[in-house]
């Protein structure tokens, strides 16, 4: 079972962000608990193409974006799109593996945690410029956070979709 630990409330900032990002990371995998490869590849609504295994496998692409590609650098391919496929994470079959591509996720997370955590100073700014700039870890992480809020958002809508779970 996914374990959710709610962020403390007096802790110095990298502490609270971390721990908000880890919540969101936790939230977005128990969203997922229990569903059939066909029930994750069903959108919330038409015309979206919205599931829980395409945002799943979207955040392990956006997790390998910000930590490995902008933040360090790193020449690292897309795993699921293209540029003659864009959207390519997103766009996932009734056959596609909710369990492979949760597990490709938690590998791009266990990376990003790393990235992290050779990180002393959140002022610090990534190697790749995006949009013109080169943003701090600090605007990362927080665009990091805002980024699963907005999608559990999507995860709540679509799972309740599909069986009536509700929740947090």
């Amino acid at each position: 079972m996914v374990e959710r630990i709610d962020p403390d409330f007096a802790v110095d900032e990298r502490t609270t962000l971390v721990q908000f990002l880890d919540w969101y990371r936790a939230a977005t995998e128990l969203k997922s608990v229990g569903l059939s490869d066909g029930q994750a590849a069903t959108p919330a609504c038409e015309p979206s193409m919205l599931t829980v295994t395409g945002i799943i496998r979207h955040m392990a692409e956006v997790e390998r974006h910000w930590f490995r590609r902008c933040y360090r650098g790193e020449d690292a391919p897309p795993i699921f799109y293209t540029e003659e496929r864009p959207d390519g994470d997103l766009e996932v079959l009734p056959t596609t593996s909710l369990a492979d591509s949760i597990t490709i996720w938690r590998g791009e997370i266990a990376i990003a945690d790393e990235v992290l955590a050779g990180v002393t100073d959140l002022a610090s700014l990534a190697a790749t410029p995006r949009h013109g700039n080169l943003p701090s870890m600090r605007w990362i992480l927080v665009h990091m956070i805002e980024e699963y809020a907005r999608h559990c958002g999507h995860l709540d809508l679509i799972r309740e979709r599909l069986d009536g779970q509700v929740g947090d």
